[in-house]
């Protein structure tokens, strides 16, 4: 017998390949962090010889999901003030909360309550965008999480950075620093077209092509913000935009709730990435983005919470269920963004956002062990036809029982296990305390 690290048996193994298989009573063998084998059980067991093994039954194994959008660090605002428009939202109450409290500090602790978060919702990799972007990458390396860290840029000064060329240069910096991390990958993240002018985004965009990371950036978000940039400029986010040469294979394009036909038939001949945020979009009102349409057309599109101070969560199977609704009521097609492709939008189409397919987002032979399983012969998802049907529809959070990144088992049957419960939850508040008594 072959000796490995890890056995994981399951009841159905979902790998999200191309063919959208669903595999019972399969096996995934795993060695340094890699999956080396996927095979049938009866054969897994003949096989190999693996030092931890975990029988899975009732179990459904998916890639663990890729929050393509979010703030971590901002689950400390997580209900500081709801029932609020955006611009409202951030003008009145949000930035104001920021210049006061936000520090790197506060970034560790609400990051660290992000990712326990995540991790208890079965979330494997996110891609951020928030201040102090050193401490949200020395956080998540420590737990041992996958993400993305956005070298965020705006033209005003904050905390971080005093102007756009500071914001640049200190994220150049960070980017250099990260580069041989094997969980920590990095993109610019200019906030949003109404936060950044010209000449910093030509600047961030060749760099962005001299370096190949990606642009993750806010993008008609809302109908004000359309309004408001054609008001200032004459003309839509988007074409001022293209004119810069931002349009690209390396944009990622979040909320876009505001689209006509030509700009979508634009993003789909250069090849950009739509990251679909359901929940925030309707809780602020923002708008709805077209998802069928956009997949329609050719466009990838992936799945974000976007931050808990907007959402109120970052549970990823309520994101799924919700892009998967909403899509059929936008499109008043009850075929449109089905059971698969809202599994597809949570990982796969995630990782190809953030340039991670050849590392993450399915469970096949070379990739990182990033594994959720989901226990599914509960009250609450029988009887059971099809699997992947049940977890977008049916199952909640509270069943994701496990979940490894890298071949590390950082959830064990819902017990963290790089992450002091205790110790955060006192940590939070303290934050809640001093937040709320200012």
């Amino acid at each position: 017998m072959i000796t490995i690290d890890t056995l994981i048996d399951a009841r159905w193994i979902i790998p999200v390949n191309d063919d959208n298989e669903i595999l019972e009573n399969h096996s995934l063998a795993i060695v340094n962090g890699l999956i080396i084998d996927v095979l049938a059980t009866k054969d897994a067991n003949k096989k190999y010889q693996a030092t931890h093994t975990h029988q899975l039954d009732g179990h459904a194994l998916i890639p663990g999901f890729i929050n393509s959008h979010t703030h971590a660090a901002m689950s400390l605002y997580r209900g500081l003030a709801d029932d609020l428009p955006l611009m409202e939202w951030l003008q009145e109450h949000i930035w104001p909360a920021e210049q006061q409290h936000t520090t790197q500090d506060f970034v560790k602790t609400g990051t660290q309550l992000a990712i326990a978060e995540m991790l208890r919702s079965g979330t494997t990799c996110f891609n951020d965008m928030y201040f102090f972007p050193d401490e949200t990458a020395r956080t998540a390396s420590e737990i041992g999480m996958r993400a993305c860290v956005g070298l965020i840029i705006i033209d005003f000064p904050t905390i971080w950075a005093n102007d756009a060329d500071e914001y640049i240069h200190k994220g150049l910096q960070l980017h250099d620093t990260l580069r041989h991390q094997s969980l920590i990958t990095t993109a610019f993240a200019p906030h949003a077209p109404y936060t950044v002018s010209d000449a910093p985004l030509q600047k961030m965009l060749t760099l962005s092509e001299e370096l190949d990371i990606p642009v993750h950036m806010h993008i008609h978000e809302t109908a004000g913000e359309v309004k408001d940039a054609i008001e200032t400029t004459g003309k839509r986010p988007l074409q001022r935009l293209t004119e810069l040469g931002a349009i690209s294979p390396k944009l990622i394009a979040v909320h876009m709730t505001q689209l006509e036909s030509e700009e979508i038939e634009s993003l789909a001949i250069q090849g950009c990435h739509v990251i679909h945020c359901p929940e925030s979009n309707q809780k602020l009102a923002s708008g709805l983005c077209p998802v069928q349409t956009l997949i329609d057309a050719g466009i990838n599109v992936a799945l974000g919470t976007d931050g808990a101070a907007s959402n109120n969560d970052l549970d990823m199977i309520s994101e799924m269920r919700s892009a998967a609704l909403l899509g059929k009521v936008t499109s008043m097609d009850a075929q449109a963004v089905n059971a698969t492709t809202a599994l597809r939008m949570a990982t796969i189409n995630g990782a190809k956002a953030l340039g991670l397919d050849t590392k993450t987002g399915s469970l096949e032979v070379g990739k990182a062990a990033d594994i959720t399983a989901i226990q599914l012969n509960s009250i609450e998802t029988q009887p059971l036809y099809d699997p992947v049907s049940q977890i977008i529809y049916a199952a909640s959070r509270e069943q994701v029982r496990h979940v490894w990144v890298a071949g590390k088992h950082l959830l064990n049957n819902r017990k963290l296990t790089n992450i002091d419960e205790t110790t955060l939850l006192e940590d939070v508040a303290k934050w809640q305390q001093q937040i709320s008594t200012t």
